[in-house]
């Protein structure tokens, strides 16, 4: 799997916006990714990053209704990624703040 496959998208929420001050950032990432993939495809493309933790959380899709059929939006994989002390920041989020 190519590293941009495992990275779908960034979180920009106000809950991943006060975390990036903690050098936290949180990213939707391919639900068959682990942590490790999802750790190596961070350190990979973003470039001068090191990657301390990863903690991922499995998002189960909400169930819709539209008359008498019911069906379920799409699940989601977050994953909450904290960088090294010594590492910098990534340069995306930064200009965001």
């Amino acid at each position: 799997m190519n590293y941009h496959d495992i990275i779908i998208r960034p979180v920009l929420t106000e809950k991943s916006y006060d975390m990036i001050g903690g050098k936290t950032y949180t990213f939707i990432v391919d639900k068959r990714a682990n942590k490790t993939e999802v750790k190596q495809a961070v350190e990979a493309v973003f470039d001068g990053v090191e990657v301390e933790r990863v903690n991922i959380v499995n998002h189960l899709g909400k169930v819709k209704r539209q008359g008498r059929f019911e069906g379920r939006r799409a699940s989601t994989k977050k994953a909450y990624v904290t960088l090294k002390e010594s590492s910098k920041g990534i340069e995306f989020f930064d200009s965001m703040q």
